[in-house]
């Protein structure tokens, strides 16, 4: 039963649910990411291409060898392929911008808040402070 406790107290103990949240939402904003990278910006990209599928770029080193029966050998072929990679770097900058704006966002201050005291003014609370003593 204590250990049962302890893990109740632990999980709702301080930003661990927040932390799940945020984890799901995460992984939400992944797919949308995903699906925008892939749905939008592929075609569009495919067309000042010339129509070519960013996903489908690759370059072949070593091409596959051909069994007896006509079909390829599992394997034997070497392929690079870098499309997937080009779409998926996208995608990794593009979480990246909007996790960019969103910290800065957080962090931005708030324009009704008092201002920082200056170097004069927490000297004179010290001394003030001091007196007090």
């Amino acid at each position: 039963m204590g250990f049962i406790k302890d893990f109740k107290t632990f999980a709702t103990k301080g930003n661990l649910p927040d932390m799940a949240i945020a984890f799901l939402m995460g992984t939400a904003f992944g797919k949308v990411v995903s699906s925008f990278i892939n749905d939008l910006i592929s075609p569009i990209l495919g067309i000042l291409t010339g129509g070519t599928n960013f996903k489908e770029l690759k370059y072949v080193m070593r091409a596959p060898q051909v069994g007896a029966d006509g079909k390829e050998i599992a394997g034997s072929g070497v392929v690079f392929s870098y499309g997937n990679f080009i779409m998926e770097t996208i995608s990794f900058l593009l979480v990246a911008l909007v996790c960019y704006w969103v910290i800065k966002a957080l962090l931005r201050k708030d324009p009704n808040a008092a201002p920082a005291p200056t170097a004069t003014e927490t000297l004179l609370t010290e001394i003030r402070d001091s007196l007090k003593k």
